[in-house]
């Protein structure tokens, strides 16, 4: 038969599986208990559970050794302390007496070993260097130059004369060019939902990117809109 035992040993403060002799006396027990505990031997209480939390024996007399009560492998010795204002046992994992430490947050915020501080110093999530917008790129077309909007349908030449030149609210990026047209072949009155970039006749402005138009000397031209095309 086996003379040693593994068992776990709980008491208000710890917890841990130990290995002890069957041999050896309560008395011996409970010294080795002292050191594991904290809880000195004249105060210890000890009473064995099965692994239902159901008490099984009480070590009660120091003479006898661990093995008269029946010890078995797994068992729990519980470890009662029936003086803790002597031990102070109990006390190490109560929290409720402890006061907690509150720092403000214009105090948390001078400090210099925070997340706070290691966030600022690193330039990082909102206190990272904000992303330049992107230069609007130089369009060398001059106001009032003249110009002809390239078109899809044969034969037109949809010519005017440049107003504007430069970035829109209704896009988002990129130069834009303003032409009045000759004719009221156009979108609009120069304005874009409810932004105004030049002045002109209703139906004869439009905007279009720089590459779809050329500056040269265009005369006016006058379109036929015969009866059919109306």
């Amino acid at each position: 038969m086996p003379s040693i035992v593994n068992v776990f040993v709980v008491s208000p403060d710890t917890r841990s599986e130990r290995r002890f002799d069957l041999h050896i006396t309560v008395e011996q027990l409970k010294a080795k208990l002292e050191l594991v505990t904290g809880i000195p031997v004249q105060n210890q209480k000890i009473v064995v559970e099965n692994g239902d939390g159901q008490m099984t024996a009480q070590l009660a007399d120091d003479s006898k050794q661990l093995g008269y009560y029946g010890l078995s492998d797994f068992q729990t010795l519980k470890v009662i302390d029936t003086n803790p204002s002597t031990s102070f046992t109990g006390q190490l994992s109560d929290t409720s007496q402890v006061e907690k430490f509150e720092l403000s947050d214009d105090a948390y915020a001078k400090r210099t070993d925070s997340v706070l501080a290691y966030k600022q110093r690193h330039k990082m999530g909102r206190f990272g260097t904000p992303s330049e917008p992107s230069p609007v790129p130089q369009v060398n077309i001059p106001i009032g130059a003249r110009c002809e909007v390239e078109s899809t349908e044969h034969g037109l030449h949809k010519r005017g004369t440049v107003r504007f030149v430069g970035p829109t609210k209704f896009a988002g990026s990129g130069v834009w060019v303003g032409v009045e047209y000759d004719e009221p072949i156009g979108r609009n009155d120069g304005s874009v939902q409810g932004e105004r970039y030049f002045t002109c006749r209703s139906n004869y402005g439009i905007f279009v990117r720089p590459d779809r138009l050329k500056i040269g000397d265009f005369p006016v031209e006058e379109i036929d809109f015969d009866d059919e095309e109306m």
